[in-house]
């Protein structure tokens, strides 16, 4: 979007503002406001960044990236995420802002559930292939959809670990009441939300695999979980994959 636009999404921020603030606005017009306002503000942390690299490409040349890491920061690897704090800020489904064969390691857990399917995640697999020189690897790591559908068929009850270790603490916990509650909120996590943001698409090693080898890379492996990177909290019910170009 050129800058001349921002003004007419200024516009239109403080006009969905409005209608969210009156009370005679439906539930279902507010959900989708909501969801525009998100995508606004992650819109206007983006287009701060592209005005630094009108070609789309940053002039640094990291060797080791983190996609989507959030708070969660690895020693000796440059963060790119969307949201704050992060060493950049920029919109993945919109490319990775870096030089062909440049990187020997991308990074990144719970961030592909997060982007749709197939555009943007089919786009940034074949983004991280080309910003990889040859022989360098991505490593992935998503809540694993395989595991939460072998537990499909047993009964939910309150004891169970899957409660216990995800939403323990989360305002949706009352209203998992079957089994099938909960496969329908790993598969769409916490939509509507202010604080999460949703689950777009379910993985599990197959369809990793299939993603990864689809986009040209050479060979895709089951990674061993190494707590000095990854997060410990996410090991528990994720698979993790360590593609090679």
């Amino acid at each position: 979007m050129s800058s001349s636009a921002m003004p007419s999404l200024d516009l239109l921020s403080s006009q969905i503002t409005a209608v969210l603030a009156d009370p005679a606005t439906t539930h279902g017009l507010a959900r989708t406001l909501r969801a525009a306002a998100k995508e606004i503000e992650l819109h206007r942390h983006h287009h701060a960044s592209r005005r630094a690299c009108p070609n789309g490409r940053i002039d640094d040349k990291p060797a080791k990236v983190q996609i989507g890491g959030g708070a969660h920061r690895i020693d000796g690897f440059f963060n790119i995420d969307l949201v704050p704090p992060a060493d950049l800020l920029w919109d993945i489904r919109q490319g990775i802002p870096l030089q062909d064969s440049s990187v020997t390691e991308i990074f990144s857990e719970h961030f592909l559930e997060h982007i749709d399917y197939p555009r943007s995640a089919k786009h940034y697999v074949h983004e991280a292939h080309r910003v990889l020189e040859p022989g360098g690897w991505i490593i992935t790591g998503v809540p694993d959809a395989a595991f939460v559908l072998s537990n499909y068929p047993k009964p939910l009850d309150a004891d169970d670990e899957t409660l216990a270790r995800w939403y323990a603490k989360r305002n949706c916990l009352g209203d998992i009441n079957t089994r099938l509650d909960l496969v329908n909120l790993v598969f769409r996590d916490q939509d509507d939300d202010p604080t999460y943001t949703p689950h777009l698409w379910a993985y599990d090693y197959d369809k990793l695999a299939q993603l990864f080898t689809e986009a040209g890379f050479t060979t895709v492996a089951p990674w061993r979980f190494d707590p000095t990177m990854a997060n410990q909290k996410r090991h528990w019910g994720s698979v993790y994959v360590v593609a090679t170009k």
